[in-house]
């Protein structure tokens, strides 16, 4: 991204970007309440969170605190990606108290835009160095890792990749399930570009579009399509396997763990935030310390089969231990800023959901 042609190309990439988002989001964003009827406009004694976080995953979470605390909630979910970047166009218009997100990239561009607030450090303190931002303005809930789910009556486990870049090759065009919009794939892409270079992750993505890859608008979507025998794979996080097969055990779906050091094995986060100049920051705060508690840990562990991050949760019986899950850590920090040309990369790959 060194040139000027390519830095002019990202900006002419993001206006287009930010008035389709300002559109789109402005018709299709879901808002959801939990305790009181809903509002407009801030101001009020309601607390303002955006979340990246789809609501049958992280609902039921903000359904019991606001019970528990008597607190009204104004919950809008999204795409991270998408309403980190209409957080960012409403800057200090905004009315957003706590900002949620499904990975780290959404929460590092509003970091690297200077909207979140410094969280204090015992809340940071609550997860592992590495799982919180080095500037103490978000914080990781619950880890996920990368992996390759498949349909086990479809695929011979001998026959799948050594790694995430081999599903480049013309052998597995067109079966492999993506979904070029959601935010743990582009996080997944720019840890690509980072890592293994702007070229080969454009190549990468380019080789699935002309490959007539499956795209599909989440995960969920995948894994369920996967179960259906209508792709043979695709790349998603590790947990919605277990979502699927808790509610059907006979479905035949399966992950692959790529191997230690492989980029299609990234461990990413979900990630909490306090919206800087929020009119209300103790809320806020005492919000996001409840996300870490045991309780709600624990939540994340059990109900969610995710791997819990803070306050000693255990994660649940059907997963791997952590310790035996071939994890590649990245700097999560660093993702932030690469989320707009991420975008740009994958629109121009010709990768649509």
């Amino acid at each position: 991204m060194g040139s000027m042609a390519s830095l002019r190309g990202m900006r002419s990439g993001q206006k287009r970007t930010r008035r389709f988002l300002a559109i789109a989001l402005a018709l299709a964003v879901g808002v959801s309440t939990a305790a009181a009827g809903c509002s407009s406009g801030g101001g009020d004694d309601r607390l303002y969170i955006r979340s990246g976080r789809t609501k049958n995953l992280i609902g039921p979470l903000l359904d019991k605190y606001a019970e528990e605390t008597g607190t009204k909630i104004d919950v809008r979910y999204g795409d991270s990606a998408d309403l980190a970047l209409l957080t960012d166009e409403e800057g200090d218009r905004t009315k957003v108290d706590v900002f949620i997100s499904q990975s780290p990239g959404a929460v590092g561009f509003l970091d690297a835009k200077g909207m979140l607030s410094e969280l204090p450090q015992n809340v940071v303190d609550e997860v592992p160095e590495g799982d919180a931002a080095a500037d103490g303005h978000w914080v990781g809930l619950s880890g996920r890792v990368r992996t390759l789910v498949y349909n086990t009556d479809l695929i011979d486990p001998a026959d799948l990749p050594d790694s995430v870049l081999d599903l480049a090759d013309p052998q597995y065009a067109g079966q492999v399930a993506v979904a070029p919009s959601n935010g743990s794939f582009q996080d997944f892409v720019t840890v690509l570009r980072t890592h293994v270079g702007e070229q080969e992750t454009a190549d990468f993505l380019k080789a699935l579009a002309d490959g007539d890859a499956p795209t599909f608008s989440d995960n969920t979507a995948i894994v369920e399509a996967v179960g259906r025998g209508e792709v043979p794979m695709g790349l998603v996080n590790h947990y919605y396997a277990y979502v699927a097969k808790a509610e059907n055990p006979d479905l035949p779906v399966e992950n692959h763990f790529f191997p230690a050091g492989d980029y299609g094995s990234t461990l990413l986060v979900t990630a909490a935030s306090i919206v800087d100049g929020t009119d209300r920051p103790d809320e806020a705060e005492q919000f996001v310390e409840f996300l870490l508690s045991p309780e709600s840990q624990q939540y994340f562990g059990d109900q969610t089969f995710e791997y819990p991050l803070a306050s000693g949760a255990e994660a649940a019986d059907e997963l791997p231990p952590f310790e035996d899950v071939t994890a590649t850590r990245v700097d999560l920090g660093a993702l932030g800023s690469g989320l707009e040309a991420t975008a740009e990369m994958i629109d121009a790959s010709g990768l649509h959901s």
